[in-house]
């Protein structure tokens, strides 16, 4: 079953850190990541920039308005997603609750996908049309 594990964290904190303590946290990080990896359980992850290179996009009034930042005004903020492997909620929390970056003061969040019933050929094309735009 997949798995989307959603990061948050303290920017505030994040940056309080030393540089050596930002990069000691990243080795263990990166280095969970590729036990999660060898085992068959990491499928891919990103990490997200600041939330002062984000801007939110919503419906409002019969037009597309835009937010800088995002819109939640909370003391988190998501810092990156991995989508995992695993048998079941309770298997992903237990991967999920070794990750180093659970120790940041932030939280994971780990939700099941959903399967939408898109034709093989959409998905096909989707995930070709995404690698193609991300080469160029």
């Amino acid at each position: 079953m997949k798995f989307i594990c959603l990061g948050f964290m303290e920017e505030k904190k994040w940056d309080a850190m030393s540089h050596s303590e930002r990069e000691a946290m990243m080795k263990e990080c990166f280095a969970y990541d590729d036990v999660l990896r060898k085992n068959g359980h990491m499928i891919g992850g990103e990490a997200l920039q600041s939330v002062q290179n984000a801007a939110t996009l919503r419906w409002q009034n019969g037009k597309v308005s835009i937010t800088d930042g995002p819109f939640a005004e909370t003391k988190e903020q998501l810092g990156g997603i991995l989508v995992l492997e695993a048998d079941d909620l309770n298997h992903a929390i237990q991967l999920m609750s070794e990750h180093p970056g659970v120790r940041l003061g932030g939280c994971f969040e780990i939700r099941p996908t959903e399967d939408i019933g898109l034709p093989d050929r959409l998905s096909d094309q989707y995930t070709q049309s995404t690698s193609t735009r991300k080469s160029s």
